[in-house]
């Protein structure tokens, strides 16, 4: 559940700091007070896009940061997938949002991706704005209520398992049969273009040696006339840096041992000498090995000339790529030979998986049928109190020519408030008033099946008033009993009266601007609060009276 919150430099927030409690709660505010501002701020929390303008002006980042109760909601499996601690009396979700829009996420000062935090913040809170009516037209979410309702999680996954196979299969054996009619149709010149490449008798790093060697050769002259000299620079018989040292070598040792340093120098000197002399040697032996050779040369070019063109012609770099190119081809041709066997293999086993994806099919559509009934008769309960005492509900489920991704179903929430009225599609033909009672019946329903800590409703009280907006708030109070948080934000006084706690959003103007502020009322300030809602600005003796009889102070 959601203990506090936290918001700082977001929108008309300069600085926000406040604790919830468990149970049915309400806010309420005046229009334009804030309220929707800080629900902008959980939707940070809950991992939606960042916009920098909504950082306060002046301020270089804006921090929403939230606290959690997580025991007993069985959240263990996403903190050890995800490497984060695990804490079941204290989570925190921080979202930093700087002006430069660089974003920051953090759960229990764990730094986290936005996925982790939607996936989390999904398992947290459920916002219920008024454009989720909206949903009420969309197939996908009429089938995942009848999803939740079943509990059909282990029967979904095996589906879509088996599913996800059927699909995969499908896609190679529709990339194998084009492949291999392509390959089929250029069998003459993938076979010419292997025996080229084969013939060519490529070896790994044979490029760069041969450009190496024809390099050496190219200027075989220049390179021995070098060697010889530098040989001779060396151990030349008078002048070469060897004799030279030798002799520098023997002055030093003439003083050693009246002047100690010489004798260090001697010794390096030496070091210095037989390296001299190793390298003399080695380049003696390098220039031995130096001769032109035009007939070698004119071979190594022809070679490397063979190696470029066919470079070029394929469209590679080396002649290790060139080696795979080969080796790609003479693929291409077992493909040719063997794809008739493949292609038979995969339809086989392409037909077995759609039998499987049948069955299983069958098995969700015997739970979902189980379910909408269960949803029918609920939603009946539920609406009748609500002051709909005509209306039917009905789930009609068909069967889709092919399976998708969600089963065999095509489902439609099918409703009517008016005796003897047809059943049409609930969002064709229900008013704003009745899609929100609607919503809030299938809400309650889904609280009982799924452990989610925290359901907070913008204004789902729309479109109605008076008793019915009372038992709208029963039923949140109902839910908000179930081990559940539920905050109702709404402009209603018969729904402000119902929570165990109150808070106000409100503004207020300072030197620096305009400040959004909440704070939890006590029972006076909810008495004059709720007479506000009653009676306006102009508060009357009799809204008073009113506020409490509905706040049950006046007994």
């Amino acid at each position: 559940m959601l203990q506090s919150l936290y918001i700082q430099n977001y929108a008309l927030i300069d600085k926000l700091n406040i604790g919830f409690v468990p149970g049915f709660s309400v806010i309420t505010g005046e229009t334009g007070a804030g309220k929707s501002i800080i629900l902008g701020a959980i939707g940070l929390l809950l991992g939606q896009r960042a916009d920098v303008k909504a950082i306060k002006n002046g301020a270089s980042k804006c921090i929403v940061e939230a606290k959690f109760r997580i025991a007993s909601y069985g959240l263990e499996r996403f903190f050890a997938d995800n490497d984060i601690e695990f804490d079941p009396e204290e989570c925190i979700i921080r979202r930093e949002v700087a002006a430069s829009g660089k974003s920051r996420a953090f759960i229990n000062d764990t730094p986290a991706s936005l996925t982790q935090m939607k996936v989390l913040g999904e398992k947290l809170i459920d916002v219920h704005s008024q454009h989720q009516n909206l949903l009420l037209n969309k197939e996908g979410f009429q089938l995942n209520i009848l999803d939740i309702l079943a509990q059909d999680e282990k029967e979904t996954a095996a589906y879509r398992k088996v599913y996800d196979e059927y699909k995969e299969v499908g896609r190679e054996l529709e990339e194998f049969v084009a492949q291999a009619e392509k390959s089929r149709q250029d069998e003459d010149y993938i076979r010419f273009q292997l025996e080229q490449l084969d013939e060519a008798g490529l070896k790994e790093e044979e490029q760069e040696e041969l450009e190496q060697e024809s390099e050496t050769l190219s200027h075989a002259e220049d390179i021995k006339a070098a060697l010889y000299k530098a040989q001779q620079l060396i151990d030349g018989d008078e002048s070469g840096s060897l004799q030279l040292t030798k002799e520098c070598m023997q002055t030093l040792q003439g003083i050693s041992r009246v002047y100690s340093p010489a004798q260090e120098w001697t010794e390096r000197l030496d070091n210095c000498y037989i390296e001299l002399k190793d390298i003399a040697r080695e380049i003696a032996d390098g220039e031995g090995k130096v001769e032109f050779n035009p007939a070698r040369l004119d071979y190594v070019n022809e070679r490397l000339n063979l190696i470029y063109s066919l470079q070029q012609k394929h469209h590679v770099n080396s002649v290790e790529e060139l080696m795979a190119v080969a080796e790609d081809y003479r693929k291409k041709l077992d493909a040719i030979v063997s794809f008739d066997d493949r292609i038979g293999e995969l339809n086989r086993k392409k037909e077995d998986l759609y039998c499987r994806v049948l069955a299983q099919a069958d098995v969700l559509t015997s739970l979902r049928t189980r379910s909408a009934r269960y949803i029918e008769k609920e939603m009946k309960s539920l609406l009748i109190p609500l002051g709909m005492p005509n209306v039917r509900f009905a789930v009609e489920l068909a069967r889709r020519k092919e399976p998708d991704s969600k089963g065999m179903d095509s489902v439609t929430f099918l409703f009517s408030a008016n005796k003897n009225g047809a059943l049409q599609n609930v969002a064709s033909v229900a008013s704003g008033g009745e899609i929100a009672r609607v919503m809030l019946s299938l809400k309650a329903m889904i609280a009982g099946a799924v452990k989610l800590p925290t359901i907070i409703f913008d204004e789902i009280d729309t479109g109605v008033s008076g008793s019915i907006a009372e038992k709208m708030a029963l039923i949140m109070q109902d839910m908000g009993r179930q081990n559940r948080q539920v905050i109702s934000i709404t402009h209603l006084p018969q729904i402000a009266a119902k929570g165990i706690a109150h808070y106000k959003v409100y503004k207020e103007d300072t030197d620096t601007g305009t400040n959004s502020h909440i704070r939890q009322l006590d029972n006076e300030e909810r008495v004059q609060e709720i007479a506000h809602m009653l009676s306006g600005s102009t508060l009357t003796e009799a809204a008073v009276q009113n506020a409490r009889v509905l706040l049950g102070f006046d007994k």
